[in-house]
């Protein structure tokens, strides 16, 4: 019997060590191993092979052979294909331990949707793109989160792009927004890892944000290729990724900030428990349901999907505030009618009329709106600007909704007029109540369903392609800056794709005029390029005075990750290899004389171990140029790129 064999069939003799499903509990053991636990080293004693095997006599005294054991084990069990074995070989081990062996270890996500693009579409999920992702230990992450160098910086405004001299500090927009006065108050749109950038972004703009608005990837479905890992664990490799940035997004919001996050049916309930954790439950504020498609998806086999949502949380609830701002017009319009009293309000609900499995819609419910002036002196059933509605509540105080009839609505606004006191005032005070709000509905309808409204259509007729899949819809992002935000506040997207937020920015800055600020964080270099154009055409359709700068975080060995990402066989892998070499950063436990040696043994992998190995062996700290060497001569910083990163960060 083959000696793995011959210890799974030990193992299993302990019911602690094995599934339900009578598999070998294999973490178990190994974590067991790894403390010389005395129930696994009796346990082994017992068999006669397994003793001679794992066990060695040293002055009569018979001592376990712990790295044998665990080298044995990990060999035979967990990394018995030829790309494991390959990686051991050249040392991918910390004080001769396998990654997985330490205790220290964390999980780290650094490559952002540049080549995780999103998930959005069905479309998608037949793309077979590679996410990077890996085991490090804490030991090895060391200045992964450091700010980074800055460059190809630039300023561009409807005319065009123009060298950077520096970044505006708008003293007195600072004072209105209640910020430092040498706060950066330029919109900006930055080409790097978000996570990273995140972290460059921080010490300028920590605690000054008012609306931090994302669009993640979604997750949906065929995420499992974008996602290379176990899929049992796809929803802690999505939530991963998204701690990491939520848990630093929390630090950008003012006290009395707001996050808006984007999210579909797959992930919602996920993302609620992990953005209760970090924003707290009780400033979550809503999940609103956005109806994007009324409709409904083609071939659905069960529910026909309308609709995505979007988590709205606060960052203290006790501080915020929405805006008295009318959202969806043309929404609520369309639950508008008139006769000849005035306005009243159709209530559109779905029943299922008796045994009939049929959806019937009814239309037959109808409320009129009474309206009050706020010195509670005029009451109409005509909305008046600024007047108030108002809402009955009962003789126990429970607070209702009109269902009346036109005739029985004439009535009540009589008795009211009748009851008008001597000075003119209405008494509504203990039977009604006034909403002298607007209440916002958790149920949105998206324009971008219109064909004349598309994100698509209303994307390519502003810059002229359609070289965007799914374009987030410009008109929910607009009606949630508008609600939260006001007219100098600063709004944070570090997903943003085609640049909708900073198109809505722009779009309510004009309508109120406003000078409100956002900041934009992408990656791909064709998402950049949308977003810099969209944003430059809106402000030349716009004739704006505005501008936005742009700047890239500097490349070091991300410039190989992309490159090897994009690499179509061996042979440009190697020839990248060879640029490797001679000018990136490797993990210093990699044994690079093995590598060199074995580079036979690598060609026979295929082309997506090898990408995922040469971007193993790269130092994740180096990915971007950190700040701290912007002296470094090894890393050749220019004079224009030395003097705006001082800029930036006010050194």
């Amino acid at each position: 019997m083959k000696l793995y064999e011959t210890l799974e069939q030990q193992l299993k003799k302990e019911p602690n060590f094995v599934t339900d499903n009578g598999e070998l509990k294999k973490w178990v053991v190994l974590n067991k191993a790894q403390n010389f636990d005395e129930e696994l080293i009796a346990l082994l004693l017992q068999e006669p092979t397994l003793k001679e095997k794992f066990f060695k006599e040293i002055a009569g005294v018979t001592v376990f052979n712990q790295n044998l054991f665990v080298q044995f084990l990990e060999q035979k069990n967990y990394l018995n294909d030829s790309y494991t074995q390959y990686k051991n070989k050249v040392g991918l081990t910390i004080d001769g331990k396998y990654l997985k062996q330490r205790n220290e270890v964390a999980l780290v996500w650094p490559f952002k949707d540049c080549i995780l693009e999103g998930g959005q579409s069905r479309e998608e999920d037949k793309r077979e793109e590679i996410f990077f992702n890996e085991i490090l230990a804490q030991d090895e992450i060391t200045q992964l989160l450091e700010p980074k160098v800055l460059t190809n910086a630039k300023r561009i405004d409807k005319d065009g792009e123009k060298p950077l001299d520096q970044f505006n500090r708008d003293a007195e927009q600072n004072r209105k927004r209640g910020l430092p006065e040498d706060t950066i108050t330029d919109n900006l749109i930055i080409k790097g890892n978000n996570l990273l950038a995140l972290h460059s972004l921080k010490k300028e703009f920590a605690g000054k944000v008012k609306l931090i608005y994302i669009d993640p990837p979604y997750n949906t479905g065929g995420d499992a290729n974008i996602f290379t890992y176990n899929n049992t664990f796809n929803h802690s490799t999505w939530l991963t990724f998204m701690k990491n940035r939520l848990t630093i997004a929390r630090d950008f919001l003012k006290n009395d900030g707001f996050i808006a996050i984007a999210i579909d049916h797959y992930e919602l309930g996920y993302l609620i428990t992990l953005a209760d954790e970090i924003f707290g439950q009780e400033n979550r504020l809503g999940i609103i349901s956005v109806v994007n498609n009324p409709m409904g998806r083609n071939q659905a086999k069960y529910f026909s999907t309308i609709n995505d949502f979007m988590l709205v949380y606060s960052k203290n609830i006790e501080l915020a505030q929405f805006n008295n701002v009318i959202l969806n017009e043309d929404f609520l319009k369309s639950f508008d009618r008139e006769d000849e009293l005035g306005k009243y309000k159709l209530k559109n609900f779905i029943r299922v009329g008796g045994g009939d499995a049929n959806l019937k819609v009814n239309k037959q419910s109808f409320w009129y709106p009474i309206y009050v002036s706020p010195n509670l002196t005029e009451i109409t059933l005509d909305k008046k600007e600024n007047f108030f509605e108002i809402y009955p509540i009962t003789s126990t105080g429970q607070e209702r909704t009109w269902k009346l009839s036109k005739k029985s609505t004439e009535k009540i606004l009589h008795d009211l007029i009748a009851e008008k006191g001597s000075n003119g005032v209405i008494n509504i005070m203990e039977k009604y109540r006034v909403e002298k709000g607007q209440k916002v509905p958790t149920i949105w309808s998206d324009k971008k369903y219109n064909a004349n409204h598309n994100g698509i259509r209303l994307l390519e007729k502003i810059i002229g392609n359609k070289n965007f899949s799914f374009p987030k819809s410009l008109y929910t992002v607009l009606d949630t800056v508008k609600l939260l935000t006001g007219p100098n506040d600063l709004v944070l997207d570090f997903h943003a794709g085609s640049g909708t937020t900073g198109h809505a920015v722009l779009e309510l800055n004009k309508e109120d005029s406003g000078k409100r600020q956002f900041i934009m964080v992408e990656q791909l270099s064709e998402h950049i390029n949308v977003c810099n154009n969209r944003i430059q055409k809106v402000l030349e359709l716009n004739n704006s005075n505005h501008s936005f700068i742009y700047f890239e975080l500097k490349k070091y060995n991300q410039f190989f990750i992309e490159q090897i990402e994009e690499a179509k066989d061996t042979e440009a892998l190697l020839q990248i290899w060879e640029q490797m070499k001679a000018k990136s950063f490797f993990k210093y436990s990699v044994d690079l004389q093995k590598f060199q040696e074995s580079i036979e043994e690598f060609k026979q992998l295929d082309l997506a171990k090898q990408k995922e190995l040469l971007c193993e062996i790269l130092d994740k700290n180096q990915l971007y140029v950190n700040l701290s060497s912007l002296n470094d001569t090894d890393f050749a910083c220019t004079e224009e790129e030395k003097k705006i990163t001082k800029d930036f960060y006010r050194l």
